[in-house]
């Protein structure tokens, strides 16, 4: 009776482990195919013509990030501020501009890159301009291993809500765009550096999953075959 116990133990514990193992295999297929559908979609958003930036009523964060887009108003240069990237031109730093767009609304533009030893800037476009560039979900977990300090004016990733209310913005988009590069004047910011990669090793994970699958189906053999040899009598 034991060793019928003990054999419906290790029977039971091999196919349980093959059943998880199994299960994650598929899952990760899933994720894998879900990844592939997502990378084309944003693909077809970043090179499609450029379509008027969604209101924040109407904004979706799934729907609408890297979409490309268009925006116009004016620059507010004196509440600009500037935060650190490291770029395929070195280290340095995004200059984020607000741009204002109507009854005091406005949304934050990434004018592009400088190198960290850069002199101030000249003054940019005044008056009403156009900006196209790919619309950004806000950062607010920091960057770098570095949380933001607005106090101190050290910046790490491009927190909208946190750049807002630094820089006294009632009515800021819950985003922020990236200048496309067409928008690079002669000294500078440098745009169209955005960089659109998506990780996607689903596939190796899956094989991982399913092998140990395997073994997990082969190891229980093993032991139940030793354990039936076990049985026999002998000679």
């Amino acid at each position: 009776m034991k060793r019928g116990v003990k054999r419906f133990a290790l029977g039971a514990c091999a196919a349980l482990l093959f059943a998880g193992f199994f299960a994650l295999g598929v899952w990760q297929l899933e994720r894998r195919i879900w990844k592939l559908d997502l990378i084309e979609r944003v693909e077809k958003r970043v090179h499609a013509a450029a379509v008027d930036a969604p209101p924040p009523s109407v904004f979706r964060p799934a729907d609408d990030e890297y979409r490309h887009v268009k925006v116009a108003g004016r620059y507010l240069y004196e509440r600009e501020l500037r935060v650190k990237a490291v770029t395929r031109l070195g280290e340095g730093f995004w200059v984020l501009t607000p741009l204002q767009v109507r009854d005091g609304a406005a949304v934050l533009v990434n004018r592009g890159f400088v190198p960290a030893d850069a002199p101030a800037l000249p003054a940019g476009p005044g008056g009403d301009v156009t900006v196209t560039g790919l619309l950004r979900l806000t950062e607010p977990r920091g960057g770098f291993l570095r949380r933001n300090d607005p106090g101190a004016g050290h910046w790490f990733s491009r927190d909208v809500a946190a750049i807002a209310a630094a820089q006294g913005l009632q009515q800021v988009a819950p985003y922020f765009i990236d200048a496309d590069a067409d928008t690079t004047g002669q000294a500078g910011p440098v745009g169209g550096l955005t960089v659109v990669s998506f990780h996607n090793s689903h596939l190796v994970y899956a094989i991982t999953w399913f092998a140990l699958a395997l073994m997990s189906a082969a190891g229980g053999w093993v032991l139940l075959r030793h354990d039936r040899q076990d049985d026999r009598p002998a000679n």
